[in-house]
């Protein structure tokens, strides 16, 4: 029986999916991948150890909150574009506002590029030049995601693809495992840091 036709009256195209088709799209995606799943929220769980022990601070509110839950699940749920664009989206937000708050805050443009996010973060030594490398390859990975390079572009996934005979899976894959680890790794510094 078709998930979408429970009576002859639902030939339409547009006919609703019933209940119970519902329900069986739930548990196909509950079950597909189910051990990648668990393989990468243990993962998640394992770099979310550096975290203090009372988490991290998330400055920028709602949309720093929105990117991190998002890009967690995202990455569990084998998401990998989302999971690379809403750790960027972290980074930045994350950057700019805590350079915003508190008794050394800064007036930041109303939109500041994330070059010189990094460029004033590294003046005040909120992060290393180290994380500043890091944070760029993260904004390399997810400029190609974002906007439109042609194949003859070595940062296109395609070019990315077939330079290196890879599957763009397993690109995505590895560009997501990175940026979350970033995530975390940027929520783990002293600056965001909660307790021991």
């Amino acid at each position: 029986m078709d998930l979408f036709m429970t009576t002859d009256s639902q030939l339409d195209l547009l006919s609703p999916v019933p209940d119970l088709g519902y329900a069986r799209f739930l548990l196909a995606d509950l079950h597909d991948d189910l051990h990648g799943k668990v393989a990468r929220f243990r993962q998640l769980s394992d770099l979310s150890a550096s975290l203090g022990s009372n988490g991290a601070m998330l400055t920028g509110g709602e949309t720093t909150w929105a990117a991190w839950t998002e890009a967690r699940t995202s990455f569990i749920h084998g998401n990998f574009v989302a999971t690379v664009l809403l750790s960027q989206g972290l980074a930045e937000h994350m950057l700019a506002s805590y350079l915003a708050l508190g008794v050394n805050a800064e007036i930041l443009p109303d939109r500041i590029g994330f070059q010189e996010t990094l460029k004033r973060c590294l003046a005040r030594n909120i992060i290393s030049e180290t994380d500043a490398a890091d944070l760029r390859r993260l904004m390399s990975l997810r400029n190609p995601l974002s906007h439109y390079r042609s194949v003859d572009d070595p940062a296109s996934l395609t070019r990315r693809v077939i330079d290196e005979q890879l599957g763009a899976d397993e690109h995505l894959r590895r560009d997501a495992t990175f940026a979350i680890a970033m995530a975390v790794r940027l929520l783990s510094l002293p600056a965001f840091r909660i307790g021991d």
